[in-house]
């Protein structure tokens, strides 16, 4: 019996519109091939191609597609010509009577047909699997491997397709990539029966088809946890970053119910970086997604919940409870809470910057981006080390890399190590004391318009890619008039809330707030939202860990 080489989801589709025909064929197909194919019937043209078009969007192969000619309606030739473009691979072999085989030639030249049979086929073990054998063969020797079954059809200069692309990358969701302006791509929109004027369309596993989906809905629809299992835990840690992660870690190896709520994809800014070279413990430098995805399975595997997609809007003390309140006004509580929240990339204010952003113009190291580079012509603006690992990681496959810095050099805010790796790279370029004044373009980034910072010369260039990492702002909007920050947002905790040696005005115990601990009991801050914290990925996570065991000494004095 003929065998396929992915046999459980690979498809013989059968149509004719006679219901004993229909059975009749579809039984001695089960019979022979039933056991390394599935054997799909419809009895028009028209249900034909709808279950080609499911099939399509739940990633399921088609390696044979039998039609018969006379239907109403829809004939076996026009079907086939539809089915087509649904499925160019499969092949196609066209059932007729013996005063039909003039169209069964015709169709050679307008569909490609691949063979015709004559009705009856009696007894098939010569007359119909002996041909569907070679088809098959010749089938599997082409290219017509599965894809992952996440398919995301975007274009490359949609901002929301590039958001998607980021979000399950970060979430490490397996997906393929089809723009819209290529063939396979417009065959997936057409399946889902939409014109692509909103993008991107996400097909799920399940064949679900999404339109610019919201990452909560993505998240839910991807496979990702986005609900807390239960009301009320030991400790609720928001954000994913290192520090958060850090937190989970160590707070659920030690035994403490723990939920994380991430409000796009674990890892923080750190996940975003291609390359960490001064990480303890890697000595050959360890990517930021790497280094994530060990933490989250490590989390995991001590108990930790994990939740994405979830915006955390308030905060507020109830009691002994902590209750986190989320942007759709559910809520879960706690006895305590860490605050990992992290830092975002501040945003270039210039002219032009807001419209192109995702069109071009990126904030962070978008590694989604990075292999539409290649060969191109690319800018890169910061001085830190952020800026320092994306150029040298763009670098690799980028015809050349322009590094824009406001200062004087890189020194007074790279680690020396990325300093070496940039001045030896040949097509990395570093310009002092150069800011953007405008991004120009149509659709998509096409110029930047620079300024000497000195002289307040300009040049405008020809640019397609620009990577932003100008200094961070900390996501605390949403804890104003909660937690005590200072003026730039960041947390203040431990002694930063007593530089007179007292404690806040509404600090109600009989201690000082521990080292990592805010203006609320129980409620502590580990990481880049911290004031004055070190900004580095290792000192991220040990202050996690020690937020951790600070939690530990407050519920043993609750």
């Amino acid at each position: 019996m003929a065998q396929g080489g992915d046999a459980a989801r690979t498809v013989i589709l059968t149509v004719d519109d006679d219901p004993g025909v229909s059975r009749a064929i579809a039984r001695d197909l089960r019979r022979h091939y039933g056991g390394g194919y599935r054997i799909v019937r419809a009895e028009s043209g028209e249900s034909a191609l709808e279950a080609l078009r499911e099939l399509k969007l739940r990633g399921d192969l088609v390696a044979v597609i039998l039609a018969d000619y006379r239907m109403p309606q829809m004939n076996g030739v026009e079907f086939l010509e539809q089915a087509l473009g649904v499925y160019p691979g499969a092949r196609r072999v066209l059932l007729t009577a013996y005063a039909d085989t003039h169209a069964a030639i015709d169709a050679i030249n307008v569909v490609d047909l691949d063979h015709y049979l004559l009705k009856p086929w009696d007894p098939p073990e010569e007359k119909l699997y002996p041909v569907l054998d070679d088809l098959l063969t010749a089938w599997r020797s082409s290219d017509h491997r599965p894809v992952p079954a996440t398919k995301v059809v975007g274009h490359r200069w949609s901002a929301r397709s590039s958001e998607v692309r980021e979000f399950l990358a970060r979430n490490q969701v397996p997906y393929r990539w089809y723009s819209s302006d290529e063939p396979e791509g417009r065959r997936l929109l057409e399946a889902a029966g939409t014109d692509g004027l909103r993008l991107p369309l996400v097909i799920t596993a399940d064949g679900a088809a999404l339109v610019a989906p919201e990452a909560a809905e993505l998240a839910a629809r991807v496979g990702l946890a986005t609900t807390p299992a239960a009301a009320f835990y030991d400790l609720v840690v928001i954000g994913g970053g290192p520090a958060g992660l850090g937190s989970a870690v160590y707070g659920a190896s030690e035994g403490l119910r723990t939920v994380l709520v991430e409000r796009s994809a674990t890892g923080g800014q750190a996940g975003q970086s291609s390359r960490i070279e001064n990480y303890l413990g890697f000595p050959d430098g360890v990517s930021g997604a790497q280094l994530t995805e060990r933490a989250r399975r490590q989390a995991t595997r001590f108990g930790a919940e994990i939740l994405t997609a979830r915006e955390v809007t308030g905060l507020e003390a109830n009691g002994p409870a902590r209750v986190v309140r989320f942007s759709d006004g559910s809520s879960v509580a706690a006895h305590s809470v860490i605050l990992a929240t992290g830092v975002s990339y501040r945003q270039l204010g210039a002219p032009g910057c807001a419209d192109l952003t995702g069109r071009g113009v990126y904030y962070g190291s978008s590694l989604t981006e990075a292999a539409s580079c290649e060969g191109q012509d690319v800018y890169v603006v910061g001085g830190a080390n952020s800026a320092g690992q994306a150029a040298v990681y763009l670098a690799r496959g980028a015809k050349s890399v322009t590094l824009l810095v406001r200062g004087e050099s890189l020194t007074a805010s790279m680690s020396y190590y990325l300093i070496q790796q940039i001045e030896e790279a040949p097509n990395i370029t570093v310009r002092p004391r150069t800011v953007v004044d405008a991004a120009q373009g149509e659709g998509h980034l096409e110029r930047l318009l620079l300024r000497d910072a000195v002289t307040g010369a300009t040049e405008l260039v020809d640019a397609q890619w620009m990577f932003v990492f100008i200094g961070a702002a900390p996501l605390t909007d949403w804890l104003d008039g909660t937690v005590l920050r200072d003026e730039h947002g960041f947390i203040l905790a431990g002694p930063d809330l007593t530089p007179d040696g007292r404690p806040p005005a509404e600090w109600e115990l009989d201690r000082p707030p521990y080292h990592l601990e805010t203006n609320i009991p129980g409620v502590f801050v580990a990481g880049d939202a911290r004031a004055q914290s070190a900004k580095r990925v290792a000192s991220a996570v040990g202050e996690g860990a020690m937020a951790v065991m600070l939690v530990h000494r407050y519920l043993e004095q609750s």
